[in-house]
């Protein structure tokens, strides 16, 4: 799974012009399934973003985790993180999972964040959403799965 993970003070999600999910202090998830991905995939991602330490202790260092903080998390389904640019100018998303399972992982993505003890707002799953944030720092953190044996 791939994720863009952006520190955020606070962030909105909506679907013609309807609130799905806001939060105040903490990370604004994009996630992708990608082609073969499981949920042993969507948990690690979940526990590795949980613990990840970026936001700022007493000293002004970047050694808390969204955990740490109480922070919530807007995960929002992106299935153009798949891109291929490789060739030509229109990108290809055919190493994305198909509709059916990325929503399926997308979903149990969420939960797991929730089993981490994360606050968690959403997005829907494929819809044409406008989403709005206010970028903290800005901090901003590619996550692939596959980079992590």
């Amino acid at each position: 799974m791939r994720a863009l993970v952006q520190r955020v003070t606070q962030a909105r999600v909506e679907v013609a012009g309807r609130t799905t999910g806001a939060i105040e202090r903490g990370l604004l998830i994009l996630v992708c399934a990608m082609a073969g991905d499981t949920t042993t995939e969507a948990d690690k991602l979940a526990a590795r973003i949980a613990k990840l330490r970026i936001f700022r202790d007493a000293e002004e260092k970047m050694n808390l985790s969204l955990r740490d903080i109480g922070g919530q998390a807007l995960v929002v389904s992106q299935f153009t993180l798949a891109a291929d640019t490789s060739r030509g100018n229109r990108p290809g998303f055919s190493s994305a999972a198909p509709p059916a399972e990325g929503e399926r992982l997308y979903l149990h993505f969420s939960d797991a964040l929730r089993r981490e003890g994360i606050a968690v707002e959403n997005g829907e799953f494929g819809a044409d959403m406008a989403v709005s944030l206010v970028n903290d720092g800005p901090v901003t953190i590619w996550l692939d799965t596959a980079d992590r044996a």
